[in-house]
């Protein structure tokens, strides 16, 4: 089994943090986005993964290091492939055509899921899908009575379905796919101006092939700031029979309400941290009621009232003590 995770994007909705890290790193409750994605899709697979292959930009080496550990830690071959141009899904998967070989897991780095099932092997592939209210920002499929998908939508203007493709797939055969994405590259077939991998979906259902539907248990998007304040939250929530705080952190007179992450180093005087709080290494609370938030590592953050907020790495952060939401990048001095 291999996977492919395509994470070129800019994170433009989860900026001033992208600017400094890329969306699939930004990090909470002790992992990344990227990492806590890899290792739930192999849990799902419940078998070796032989290789990772991580579709990136030009993110620089420490990035590039980092998503070899992620798959060497779990027991595969990582390898970095570079999208250069934004041309489309059905385009960025095809950079990592080298991967499409055999059982194939895609997953793009920008949702998270919480599931409870195995996967099935027996069909052309698996589309995992979500009901939501409003579908028209997302691919969706119809199916029949026995599951099996009848068409792909991209982003309707129309009713089609409420199924919502949620960014990851099975198929059983990568070379398959691989010749399907080539096919719209070599006749220019495009969608809303991009190569759009429902196409080929479309395309490989038309000839035959079965798809079915896995419904998760749970859809966690970490496209903006309050999507992934919220994500944290319900990564808090999973995790609460687990203690979290490290033993390296001090806290002293100070009140910390559960669930909360708390790494080593952390410093927290006279302060509130909790519940729903991930808090980096290294950082230092003092004089603060601090809320539903992400602070990232080597932080300072005094005389703040926060909810509802993400602050990132080396801030110095001395707020007004009145409730505030915030998102405030790294690097950056407020007084």
């Amino acid at each position: 089994m291999n996977i492919i995770i395509p994470m070129a994007g800019r994170g433009s909705r989860l900026r001033p943090h992208t600017l400094t890290t890329p969306k699939p790193l930004i990090s909470f409750v002790g992992k990344s986005i990227v990492q806590r994605l890899v290792e739930d899709i192999v849990n799902v697979c419940d078998e070796k993964i032989d290789e990772i292959a991580f579709i990136i930009g030009d993110f620089g080496e420490e990035v590039e290091m980092n998503l070899l550990s992620i798959a060497s830690n779990l027991g595969a071959k990582g390898k970095i492939v570079y999208q250069e141009q934004p041309l489309g899904t059905a385009h960025a998967i095809l950079c990592a055509r080298s991967t499409l070989k055999g059982n194939v897991v895609v997953a793009f780095a920008d949702t998270l899921f919480k599931a409870d099932f195995k996967l099935e092997k027996s069909n052309d592939g698996i589309i995992w899908v979500n009901k939501i209210d409003d579908p028209s920002a997302f691919g969706v499929v119809k199916v029949d009575k026995e599951n099996v998908i009848t068409e792909f939508v991209e982003k309707p203007q129309v009713f089609v379905s409420d199924l919502a493709i949620i960014g990851i797939y099975y198929f059983k055969s990568g070379e398959n796919l691989e010749k399907e994405l080539q096919y719209l590259i070599d006749n220019n077939i495009k969608d809303k101006g991009e190569f759009q991998l429902t196409n080929a979906l479309e395309n490989m259902k038309n000839k035959g092939m079965k798809f079915t539907t896995g419904e998760v248990d749970e859809w966690l998007d970490c496209g903006n700031k309050d999507a992934t304040v919220f994500t944290c939250e319900r990564v808090l929530d999973h995790n609460k029979s687990t203690n979290l705080i490290d033993s390296g952190a001090q806290i002293s007179d100070s009140n910390i309400i559960q669930p909360c992450f708390i790494e080593s180093g952390v410093i927290i005087k006279n302060s509130t941290v909790g519940p729903n709080v991930s808090v980096g290494k290294n950082t230092i609370i003092v004089n603060s009621k601090i809320t539903s938030a992400i602070v990232q590592q080597n932080t300072e953050i005094s005389n703040a009232i926060l909810k509802n907020s993400m602050i990132g790495n080396h801030v110095l952060y001395n707020g007004p003590n009145i409730q505030q939401e915030v998102s405030v990048g790294d690097y950056c001095e407020i007084k």
